[in-house]
């Protein structure tokens, strides 16, 4: 299992970012998807640029504070937790993402693989706070 964390501070109230980041029909600020098709009221399948899917079934939501998922395609399953805090009109952020790869092969490369998605998940969210 490869675990990554990402940290971000935004200039940003804590209701804008949350409501960015959890939205399922404003995603168009993310680089890489294509569409996201919501199953239900817990579950839904993001698609990338190339058309490859991923399901999610949301486990935890405090609104304002903490949105945490399962998730799982093809390729790897795993969990990924958001936890949102406010401190001086700023909004900090922490995404931890526990992946485990289905095929054996792609071990080696699956935490390279997560702090990359990671770092490109904060630039798409820094333009769309611009």
């Amino acid at each position: 299992m490869a675990i990554s964390k990402i940290k971000a501070v935004f200039a940003a109230n804590i209701q804008e970012l949350w409501s960015i980041v959890t939205s399922l029909e404003n995603y168009q600020w993310r680089s890489d998807l294509s569409r996201i098709e919501v199953l239900n009221e817990k579950q839904f399948v993001e698609y990338t640029k190339e058309g490859f899917p991923t399901t999610f079934t949301i486990t935890a939501t405090e609104i304002y504070k903490r949105w945490e998922f399962d998730m799982e395609n093809s390729n790897m399953r795993g969990h990924w937790i958001g936890t949102f805090c406010e401190i001086d009109g700023h909004t900090e952020i922490v995404f931890t993402e526990e992946v485990t790869a289905k095929k054996w092969f792609m071990k080696p490369f699956v935490k390279l693989f997560l702090k990359k998605q990671q770092n490109q998940y904060i630039a798409d969210l820094k333009k769309a706070l611009q």
